[in-house]
């Protein structure tokens, strides 16, 4: 069994689809301990990842030990017109390219897992009569999903909300699909990653895999009215390459304990590590948290599509699960309020812990079964 998981440019797309090619992965060798095909199967099922040499899947998918292959993507929405004409120059390349690689890998099945890389590569395979699922994991689609909406086998979403822009007969409600690891924690392996002080209260602070600059500005600003604690309190930063010096420098200049890196490829031991997180609030980061009840402060990305990132985390705040705060109110003085508070209220923690762990664990088992049977089709 061959299956190409296209798409990324951001983690939001990505590691949905790693999860999939894991659940796909962990199957076969399910499937090779009951046998005596063992060896078999497991060689037989390969997954191989299509992105952009610019997108974060160029560096996570070799790290994660899986095949990529490269495409020319470009974005189209909101673009100037020498963009757009760009973009669609970049986009009929794309569909020249896809047409070699499935000629060459000849897949059972194609999974876009959203991002324009995932665009060329899903439509040709479905211009060639092979099983295709694209994987919204927002409420609101964007472009490059409501364009293969309405071409592709069977759509895997993982709000309700989504279903109304999609056709109803290939629509399925899976959940977001979730890595393993994220879920198979290890709290000696966490600490030895991230040397921090085991037991002192830890804020785990990120912006999405680039990074947020309004994150990043608030949080230095913070600091500085939590000087107080700076020796109750230590900080996992990621940061994003544009200000991890300037941020690095702060926290040292300011003598707060923590580490702070530019991006963090093991995510399950830094939520590990955690005792609360500061972060954006996409889809798959919020599939995470509640996957694992983590409380969180949520700041949505103020420019998402149809504004879907304060819809989700207004959703958990209404449940308790989460705090949120405004990007337009977003300053130091009042993030420092809310890391104050929770620090100093163990039992409001705990509260917010217990309202979190909601999240769906079965969605890559769902999209895997999707799959299968379009497959046997």
């Amino acid at each position: 069994m061959k299956i190409i998981i296209a798409g990324g440019g951001t983690g939001g797309h990505l590691y949905p689809g790693i999860a999939v090619a894991e659940e796909f992965l962990n199957r076969s060798r399910e499937s090779g301990v009951r046998g005596q095909e063992s060896k078999d199967r497991i060689q037989k099922t390969d997954i191989v990842f299509i992105g952009t040499e610019h997108g974060i899947e160029a560096r996570v998918i070799p790290r994660e030990g899986y095949p990529i292959r490269f495409l020319k993507a470009e974005g189209f929405v909101g673009k100037s017109l020498f963009k757009k004409i760009r973009a669609l120059f970049s986009f009929i390349l794309s569909i020249h390219g896809s047409y070699r690689i499935l000629k060459s890998v000849r897949p059972d099945a194609v999974i876009g897992v959203g991002g324009y890389a995932s665009v060329g590569m899903v439509l040709t395979a479905y211009l060639k009569g092979i099983p295709t699922i694209i994987l919204e994991q927002n409420s609101v689609p964007g472009f490059a999903n409501k364009f293969l909406g309405k071409f592709v086998d069977a759509i895997a979403l993982t709000y309700q909300e989504s279903i109304s822009f999609f056709p109803k007969d290939r629509a399925y409600l899976t959940g977001n699909p979730i890595r393993r690891q994220i879920l198979q924690r290890d709290e000696k392996r966490s600490f030895s990653l991230f040397p921090i002080e085991k037991g002192k209260f830890t804020v785990f602070v990120f912006g999405g895999s680039s990074g947020a600059r309004s994150i990043n500005s608030s949080i230095l600003e913070a600091l500085n009215y939590l000087l107080d604690l700076r020796q109750n309190i230590q900080f996992l930063h990621q940061t994003g390459e544009t200000d991890y010096e300037k941020v690095k420098n702060a926290y040292r200049r300011l003598g707060f304990n923590g580490i702070v890196v530019p991006f963090i490829y093991q995510m399950a031991e830094a939520y590990t590590v955690a005792d609360i997180v500061v972060c954006r609030a996409g889809a798959t980061t919020l599939s995470e948290i509640t996957a694992i009840g983590k409380p969180a402060i949520l700041i949505p990305f103020p420019h998402a599509a149809s504004n879907h990132q304060e819809f989700n985390a207004r959703k958990l705040e209404d449940m308790g699960a989460a705090r949120m705060i405004l990007d337009r109110e977003l300053k130091g003085e009042v993030l420092a309020d809310a890391i104050r508070e929770l620090y100093a209220d163990e039992k409001a923690r705990k509260e917010m812990q217990k309202a979190a762990a909601f999240g769906r664990m079965d969605a890559a088992e769902r999209i895997v079964d999707l799959a299968m049977s379009l497959m046997k089709k």
